[in-house]
């Protein structure tokens, strides 16, 4: 006689199983936020809304807001930015972040800031992937209109900026709503 394979008690634990694996994985996968700055990072939200909840970004997100931009980078993009720490911004002389957020300094401080955003959605892979097509090093166009510089070695992704300074990719692919955050350890300047 012949027995379904659903019949058996085996194949009920079976489907059993995979039914219950198969529910889990959506709800596990929507639980795993990537964390920056102690936040974690919901794909979700715009890069607005989740920059605003990453302690190592206040200097970026007030830059932003000083710029005039929170409401251009919480429209619908894509975008991909390069997200330098308040560690990064540290770095840079002396009295530079205060002097650039003055209301006078609006015009290089959103050339400075646009020029850490690509339009559409880039993520390490595709960066990578640039830089192995162009025999190991890309230019990438910015919202800013001059180039960045990608480029790889072994799993880390690299970027040089206009004047040679040279940013690693520290957190990559934060997935946004309206793009990808990529958090990285130097300001870039045009």
């Amino acid at each position: 006689m012949f027995r379904s394979f659903a019949a058996t008690p085996r194949a009920a634990r079976l489907a059993a199983l995979i039914l219950a694996a198969g529910l889990a994985l959506p709800g596990a996968a929507l639980a795993k936020n990537p964390m920056v700055g102690g936040a974690p990072m919901y794909a979700s939200k715009t890069i607005v809304e989740n920059a605003v909840n990453s302690k190592d970004h206040t200097t970026l997100v007030a830059a932003v807001k000083a710029a005039g931009l929170v409401e251009t980078l919480s429209g619908p993009g894509p975008f991909t930015v390069f997200a330098p720490t308040n560690a990064a911004f540290a770095k840079l002389p002396p009295g530079t972040v205060e002097t650039l957020v003055q209301p006078q300094n609006k015009g290089t401080l959103t050339a400075i800031l646009t020029y850490h955003v690509a339009p559409g959605t880039l993520t390490a892979k595709d960066l990578m992937a640039l830089a192995k097509e162009s025999g190991g090093t890309a230019q990438l166009k910015t919202v800013q209109g001059t180039p960045l510089t990608v480029s790889t070695k072994g799993k880390k992704v690299f970027l040089t900026d206009a004047k040679g300074n040279r940013s690693t990719v520290t957190i990559a692919n934060v997935m946004q709503s309206n793009g990808v955050i990529h958090v990285i350890d130097g300001v870039l300047q045009p």
